[in-house]
Parts: C-alpha cells; structure tokens; sequence
C-alpha cells in the first residue's frame, strides 16, 4: 500500500502543482503563535529564493549551517552531531530526495512521543527582506537544515516552540536516544569513565559552556584555544601517548561536528596537540604517525587535563541495540544497551498522583522493573508536551517481599518505605537517571510534581543485560459490602433518628406502604439538613437508590430498605470527610480512590478512568452527591454480576437480553 508521502507525490504530478501543507499552513501563527513580531513574515519556496545552486542534500559539502536572524544555536550543534553520524543521519533525512523532482514535498524521520514518525513538510519557508528567517546554509547551497528545522517546528506546533527547546530536546529527536547530561568536574572524572561509556552504544559529546552575562545569541564565539562554545563535540577514544622524556600523556580524539576538514592548518582547535603545537616535538615520529592515522576528518587530539579544563559538561546519547545497527561507528562495541518502554499517561483522578510529597502519590503508575543480573541501567521519563511542559521526575523503590509482584502497592507501603532512587523534578520534556542496579525487583513510579496535571507519558530503560519491563494493575474486587443490610445491633441511635421520618413517608406512600423514585426524592427533600448532603436529594440518586434495592421490578422500596439506605449513606458520609479535609463537602478527584477503598472497593485503573470521566467536576474535584451516586452504581455493578457468576470464577456468559438489562440498571 502506497505511503501518504507516496500519494501525496503521485497527486501532485498528475495535477502538475506544488504540494502545500494544510496543517502546517504558511500563516503567521505557523511562525509565532503566542507572541506578535514587529513584522510580517513573506513565505517563499526554495525556487524562489534566487539561489540557481540550490540543492536539497550534496553528501560531499561540509557542514555549514547557521541558524539564521531567528534561528536557534542548540538545535544547529544537535544538526551537527547528525550529519557527523551519516548513517543515524540518512534514517532521518532520506537521501532519495532532490528539489527538482520533489513537487514541493519534504519527507522526515523523528523520534517523537516513543516513536519514529514521518513528518511531511512543504518547501515554503518564512523570511525577512528576501532572506531565510531562520536555518540556512552559509555557502553549501543545501537546504535539507532548513526543511527540516521546519518538519521540527511543525511538530512543536509552531517556530516559536523551538525557543523553548534544549539540546537533549534535540538530541533525543534527531537520534531516538536516550539523553543524559553530566557535568565534567576535573577533580572527579576519570578517564575509565569516558572509556565505559565509549565501550558501550553511546554517542558521547561535549560541550564548552560560558557563563557570560551578555552573550549574542547568534554569534559563533569560541575559546582562546579555538573551541566554539555552546557546541557538542563527539568523543571517539582515548590513547595514551608515550613522551620521549618517558613520559604517558593520554588524550582524547574528538571530532569537531562543524568540520569535514582533514587535520592540517585549517583545523579550528589551536591548543596543545593541534597542528601547529610544539608539543608533537615531544614525542616519537613513530608516535605521532600513530596518533595521526587514527583521526578522520574533522578530527583532532586533546589532552585528558585540557579536555576537563575546556568542556563543562557532557551530554551522552544512550542508543539500544536497534538503532544502534544503523551506524557502522557503534557497531562494534562491546556492549550494546537494551531497551524495554511503557507508554502510559497522567490522569487526574486516576493516574495523577504528583511526587512523593503528596498523600495520592500510590495512585501514579506503578513499573515492575525486574534484574535477573546486575547491571547498568538507565531510565529516561519523556512526556509528550513541548509547549508548556510539566514538572516531572520518578521514584524508584525496592521491592518488598511481604508485597504480591501482581498487584500495585498501596498507600501504606509508601508510608514505611525509603525510596532507592528519586530523578531532579524540572519542567523539561526529558528526565533521566544512569545507575547500577542489583538482581532483584523494583518499582519506578513516574509522577509529575504536583497532583491532577495530566499528561502522556514514554519511560524507557535501557539494560546492559536482560530485565523485565511490566506495568502493576489493581484487581477489581469486593473488600466489604458497601452496602449491608441493617442487623439488630446496629447502631442504635442512628435508627432511631431515621425512624422520625416515618410519618412523612408515610404520607407519600401507596397501600402497600411503598414509595417510587419521585416520592423518595420528596422525601430526601423533606429529611436531609441544609448542608452538603442535601445534595443526594436528586432524582439520579433516587432513581439508582431503587434500582439497587428493587428486587421484583416494581420501581419501589420499603420503609425498611429506606432505613437501610439512610444508615449507609450516613456511612458513606463519614468515609466523605475523613478524605475532605481543605473544604467540606469537596472530594479532589485523586482521593476518590482511596475513599471507595474505605467503602470496599478495590478497583483497576480502567474502571477509575470510567468513574472519573462520569463524576468529575470541571474543577477536578467532586461532591458528596457524585461520590454517593458511584457507590451505588458499583454497589448495583458487583451484585449484577455476583448474581450470574455461578462458578465463582469471575468470568460469566451473559444473554444480550440479560446484558442490556443490566446495564440499564445501574
């Protein structure tokens, strides 16, 4: 079956036109969606921009791009770790494309919310006076950098977005990684940690940052040595280098992203081990002949003590096994991480739990990691939001023996429990977290910061060896009766006080002493105090109220089962207050869970999901009447259900007849 890409394409040229993308239209908002530019953007396709030259890709032309008037600077170091990577990069910009055969439409590959997707773009690019806006190249002449920053942009929503992204922002997109940032401080690197990392499927860069005040956003600035600052280098090895005075220096062979230049004069790092440095006197011909042959274009020598002086940080792409392949460099490599992914999402009332800080924190996802060997392990949370991202973290605790593997833990095991692990909480779309972790079983908990913020998430955890990926679920099951039968010890009081309504029910019922919904809404009117719980006067309620307890069909109840009801929804009343403790008569919807529990409710995430969507309020929270109006509707669930599963099995055969009748009685 023909691809979109492909129909799209075949389209065009039988209508003889230039394809223009509906969904990501050539409109101001495209370009800046919350703020106003002072001027208007003109949108020209590559072919008008008078450049005869033009090309999409020329494999032989070295990187030269800019980012242009409005362009970013971290997503062009994060374009040039790409193209120094030409496998990773033709995954995702496909060679087989050129200008004059392309009918105005842009194909692309990224790593977007725990997949690879195609974007398709047109060639309509926004500038200012005739010229590129934003990424351009310098003298190449090529414009797939352009084409896609505008695949990324559309993705994000809008060029604007784009201000707001990070280097690991675009790390992870553009190679499908895993990010993890690291800070170079020299008295506590060692080189056996970049040689760890360089044993493994790692791309490894670094990245010199300067902490001016005043800094031209655009500008490229570099060190007195010649490194650009706020640029990812790529680490390919260290060596060791023996001295003619006998003594070992050991270096660092870094390339230089923006450089396909062989190691000679035009190389850009003038430090010591540069070309032109005297300190290649110090060691053999032999020696140096050694070390230059190693290096490929764009590449050159540092020693480790300059290494840790210039760069500040590192900023490591942990690649599994799959996209790894792609690239011969990786292949190689002794070690090659493995991958499992959960893809789930935030939901307030259900899933939205917040961190550890809270008392709904046991709501959150709950992720059974188990390590059959020990093992470097490295867990990256990435939720699915550029604009406006939330604060998100994760937890990780060991497991404890006394727990079920099959079932989520509850409250009270995160009350007694220290947690193993816990990420930095920042409003990023990426967190993660490299450790070694011990044979036996742990549970990750991803959470945002604060309770009720809803979102999609992807956790992915990457191994050195095997483990097992699996998500917790609760069990949808009865713990009390939530609904007993009054008994002659019984609270007494609570009877009597429910007995002085006798008259006027009386007055509302028929000869055979029995009320229907209406009468009982009347009723409810009659006898509940003006407070909270005169809410549950209602005809929903009522309605349910003898639908539960209606056992010949008749739409009526006795004086007795209005007695029973009474005493359990004063029950159901207490239970209310304990969880409502900033406002009466207000239940945040994250509580809601822990409540039915208290009832005797045990339920599975889906069929919270299914009460939240019912009884939320718009302001995420719900009332005494919503909270009651769910305790019988389960209530009448379990008991149409108890009522035919004659094995005890949990698993009926139902007639549609029978079906359609209970559904409508709850």
């Amino acid at each position: 079956m023909a691809s979109k890409y492909e129909r799209i394409i075949s389209d065009c040229r039988a209508r003889n036109i230039l394809w223009e993308d509906a969904d990501f239209p050539a409109i101001q908002s495209s370009v800046f969606y919350y703020q106003t530019p002072p001027f208007t953007f003109q949108w020209k396709r590559i072919s008008e921009l008078n450049n005869a030259q033009a090309s999409f890709l020329n494999e032989n032309a070295e990187f030269d791009v800019v980012p242009g008037k409005m362009g970013d600077r971290w997503l062009v170091s994060c374009l040039g770790v790409l193209y120094s990577l030409r496998n990773l990069f033709y995954r995702v910009v496909p060679a087989d494309q050129s200008l004059d055969k392309a009918m105005g439409i842009y194909r692309f590959r990224l790593w977007w919310c725990g997949e690879w997707v195609e974007v398709l773009v047109d060639d309509r690019l926004p500038t200012i006076n005739g010229r590129l806006a934003f990424m351009q190249p310098q003298s190449s002449n090529c414009f797939w950098a352009s084409l896609l920053e505008k695949a990324i942009a559309k993705l994000h929503g809008s060029y604007e977005a784009l201000k707001y992204g990070t280097r690991s922002d675009g790390l992870t997109d553009l190679l499908g990684g895993v990010v993890k940032c690291m800070p170079i401080v020299a008295d506590t690197i060692r080189p056996q940690t970049l040689k760890d990392h360089l044993a493994t499927t790692c791309i490894v860069t670094c990245i010199a940052v300067k902490n001016a005040a005043v800094q031209k956003k655009n500008t490229a600035e570099r060190l007195s040595n010649g490194i650009l600052l706020n640029v990812n280098y790529r680490l390919s090895c260290l060596d060791k280098v023996e001295t003619v005075m006998g003594d070992s220096v050991q270096l660092v062979r870094i390339k230089d992203t923006f450089s396909s230049k062989p190691f000679g004069d035009k190389t850009n790092f003038i430090g010591d081990w540069s070309p032109t440095s005297k300190t290649w006197e110090r060691v053999s011909s032999t020696e140096r002949g050694r070390l230059l042959a190693q290096l490929e274009l764009g590449e050159f020598w540092i020693s480790f003590y300059d290494f840790v002086h210039t760069f500040t940080s590192l900023e490591i792409v942990y690649l599994d096994s799959d996209t790894a392949n792609g690239e011969q460099m990786l292949k190689g490599r002794p070690l090659h991480w493995k991958m499992k992914m959960y893809q789930g999402q935030w939901k307030r009332g259900v899933t939205a739990g917040g961190c550890r800080n809270h008392e709904s924190f046991h709501i959150n996802p709950q992720l059974l990691v188990s390590i059959q060997e020990k093992q470097d392990i490295v867990i990256a949370l990435n939720q699915h939001t550029a604009v406006e991202p939330k604060v998100i973290g994760f937890t990780m605790y060991m497991w404890n023996r006394d727990y079920s593997l099959n079932e989520c833990l509850q409250k009270d095991f995160f009350k007694n429990q220290v947690s193993f692990l816990n990420s930095d909480y920042g409003n990023t779309r990426h967190v993660s977290y490299h450790t070694q972790l011990d044979i036996g079983h742990y549970v990750l908990m991803p959470t945002t910061y604060e309770p009720a913020e809803e979102a999609q998430f992807t956790v992915r955890i990457l191994g050195t060896s095997s483990f097992r990926l699996s998500c917790l679920e609760t069990q949808t099951m009865i713990l009390l009766d939530p609904f007993p039968a009054l008994k002659t010890d019984d609270n007494v009081q609570k009877i009597k006080s429910i007995c002085q309504y006798e008259p006027v029910y009386m007055q509302l019922a028929d000869e055979n002493k029995t009320i229907n919904c209406f009468e009982l809404h009347e009723l409810l009117e009659a006898c509940l105090p003006n407070d909270y719980i005169k809410g549950c006067a209602n005809i929903d309620i009522c309605r349910k109220v003898i639908a539960l307890q209606d056992k010949t069909g008749s739409g009526r109840i006795t004086f007795q089962q209005f007695k029973t009801f009474m005493v359990n929804l004063k029950s159901w009343q207490g239970v209310f207050k304990i969880y409502t403790k900033e406002k009466a008569g207000i239940l945040r919807a994250e509580r809601l869970r822990d409540a039915l529990y208290d009832i005797g409710f045990q339920l599975s995430t889906d069929i919270m999901n299914c009460l939240i969507q019912r009884y939320i309020r718009k302001d995420g929270t719900l009332r005494l009447s919503d909270f009651v109006s769910a305790v019988i509707q389960l209530t009448t669930a379990f008991n149409q259900f108890h009522s035919k599963n004659y094995n005890q099995v949990n698993v009926i055969e139902v007639h549609l007849h029978d079906w359609i009748k209970s559904i409508l009685s709850c």
